[in-house]
């Protein structure tokens, strides 16, 4: 597995991707939802010492933040769900590129084709840099009722897309997102085998200042793919969102951890990480 980013390299990306977002992404003066409560929610039929758990330590993660949070956990091999703010809509920012991603693909399976060397291209671009003209242009070329198809295939039916051209302000729940993360993993009735098995590889290849977020914590031997998505906006400061899947022969988890309310790119990132590791902690090892 390739080493995660030093926070430093992480800070040095935010001024490149950032910017452009801002240019592309305009605020809309959406309401402000009242700040996130600190107490969150697992359970588990089979192992409810592992719920209490992991409902105590990502309790004990987001102590005294200060941002408003949306979390949730789906661990498949345990049966384990975590919901806290789980059905709170945040804006994507760059996390929707995995679901335009998504849609690409599920394109392709319906067509009976593999994809074409300006999908790969963009596809590429758009989840490994998270290059947003290559987002664009793959948002405009599967159109908006291709991603509404998505959306219900997935069960992804609290998930509103951003208007026009504006796919970054798509306002998005984490519940909403470990089901897109599902239909990459144990979900088979929307991505045949060997699509799962492609947007899973473009997680992975992420370039390392953008390895943030929920890999922070992944345990030897595991497997992380990850989407993040960071956006900063006129009212309720930046947004800073990431989803990952993480597998291996033994395990089989993925969440999703939505923020905003903050005043730095960091400090969102930290709100994630400190949940990342509680979860990595109690379900990696």
């Amino acid at each position: 597995m390739p080493p995660l980013p030093r926070r430093a390299t992480r800070r040095a990306a935010v001024g490149t991707v950032g910017a452009t977002a801002l240019g592309l992404l305009l605020p809309l003066g959406l309401a402000a939802p009242a700040h996130a409560a600190t107490t969150s929610i697992c359970t588990s039929a089979s192992h409810p010492a592992l719920a209490r758990k992991l409902s105590a330590d990502i309790r004990t993660a987001l102590k005294g933040r200060q941002d408003t949070y949306g979390l949730s956990v789906w661990d498949a091999r345990t049966g384990l769900y975590c919901g806290l703010n789980s059905a709170r809509h945040f804006d994507s920012a760059s996390v929707v590129k995995a679901t335009i991603m998504a849609t690409v693909l599920r394109r392709a399976q319906e067509q009976h084709r593999g994809l074409s060397s300006w999908e790969v291209s963009n596809l590429r671009q758009m989840i490994t840099r998270s290059d947003n003209t290559a987002a664009s242009n793959l948002w405009a070329s599967v159109g908006r009722t291709r991603l509404r198809g998505y959306l219900r295939l997935a069960g992804m039916s609290n998930t509103v897309l951003g208007s026009g051209g504006y796919w970054g302000l798509t306002q998005i729940t984490a519940r909403d997102e470990v089901r897109l993360l599902d239909t990459f993993t144990d979900n088979h009735s929307v991505l045949n085998g060997t699509w799962r098995a492609y947007a899973l590889s473009l997680m992975h290849q992420v370039i390392p200042s953008q390895r943030w977020g929920t890999p922070y914590g992944t345990p030897a031997g595991v497997t992380w793919h990850v989407k993040n998505g960071w956006l900063p906006r006129a009212s309720r400061g930046w947004r800073v969102n990431s989803i990952g899947v993480f597998t291996s022969a033994r395990k089989d988890y993925r969440f999703a951890v939505l923020t905003d309310n903050q005043s730095t790119m960091d400090y969102g990132v930290t709100t994630i990480e400190r949940v990342a590791a509680a979860v990595h902690r109690d379900l990696g090892h």
